[in-house]
């Protein structure tokens, strides 16, 4: 990260400290929240928008391969933005599974984020290729509000990756410009040597030119499932925060007695009162207003938890 401070739109470290057990780094902060929660509390956004922010995050990319450094986890929650002004900077973080590389070094160990890890990942034979289908996914999810490849578990997503069917037919792509269309289908090759590289993602007309990439703002159900999207994947980390600050691995084999724990009424679900007191009887620190914030999110994606939906979110 220390390469990579001075670029605009990478969170800057000020200073590092090292005891006997661990490593503190002091990074800048950044108050503005994630990428995606930013997008849906504005309550609209356009192509246009969306382009500018995808100029962004695979400027980010450019800059870290021209310096030889392969990110390997670039999501949406790894984008935060400085301040909440509305001009603030956009800022990439979290290069915890970074690696520096050699030209053709090939990597094997399978790494990243469900939705948005390469098809030559799966495969353990990949390099920094990933990094643009990644930032590809992003786009997708930006200008539709659903991850271009999802299945109720992790293996599902796999094999939709591996697929590498895009669809372009649901609502909101008849919409879309064929411009961004074509630039997601060269950031989703399955192909790492057709794939775009950073530098001619960034040279794509839909990029490049305002005139290409619509003003209008996209439909709202866009913004509506985007939301959706992601109070998922906050209420799968907290599930998984939960778990792991207050599990150890023979607890963990058990998670239907601790679901049945928490359900009081045995009815099979949990509701919002009973998963509050649940969580208080295992010692969570969370506040109630957390936990009502982040039930809030996902209401309309559903009222309670099934024991199905809970053991799903712990794996």
């Amino acid at each position: 990260m220390h390469h990579l401070s001075e670029h605009q739109h990478v969170v800057r470290i000020h200073d590092t400290y090292e005891d006997k057990s661990c490593v503190h780094i002091v990074m800048e902060l950044c108050e503005g929240g994630e990428l995606f929660d930013r997008i849906v509390k504005k309550g609209n956004y356009s192509e246009r928008e969306a382009a500018k922010l995808m100029k962004t995050i695979v400027g980010v990319v450019e800059c870290c391969h021209s310096l030889g450094v392969f990110h390997r986890d670039l999501k949406p929650e790894n984008f935060l933005f400085l301040s909440v002004d509305e001009d603030a900077a956009l800022k990439a973080t979290d290069f915890g599974l970074s690696v520096f590389y050699k030209p053709d070094e090939v990597f094997s160990d399978v790494v990243g984020s469900p939705y948005y890890v390469a098809p030559e990942v799966l495969r353990k034979h990949y390099g920094p290729e990933a990094d643009v289908w990644s930032a590809g996914v992003i786009l997708y999810i930006l200008l539709s509000g659903v991850p271009p490849f999802w299945a109720e578990t992790e293996i599902g997503i796999f094999r939709q990756i591996l697929e590498g069917k895009i669809d372009f037919e649901s609502e909101p792509w008849p919409n879309i410009s064929e411009s961004a269309k074509d630039l997601i289908r060269k950031m989703l090759d399955q192909n790492p040597k057709r794939r775009l590289t950073a530098h001619e993602v960034l040279c794509h007309p839909w990029i490049v030119d305002d005139k290409v990439a619509p003003d209008k703002p996209l439909d709202s159900a866009v913004l509506s499932r985007l939301k959706h999207f992601s109070a998922m994947n906050k209420l799968k980390k907290m599930a998984l925060r939960v778990i792991a600050e207050r599990l150890n691995e023979e607890e963990i084999g058990g998670l239907k007695e601790l679901f049945k724990m928490i359900d009081t009424d045995n009815s099979g679900t949990i509701t919002f009162d009973e998963l509050k007191d649940g969580l208080k009887r295992v010692g969570s620190q969370l506040m109630e207003s957390e936990i009502k914030d982040l039930m809030d999110a996902v209401r309309k994606i559903f009222s309670r938890f099934s024991i199905k939906t809970y053991c799903n979110l712990s794996l």
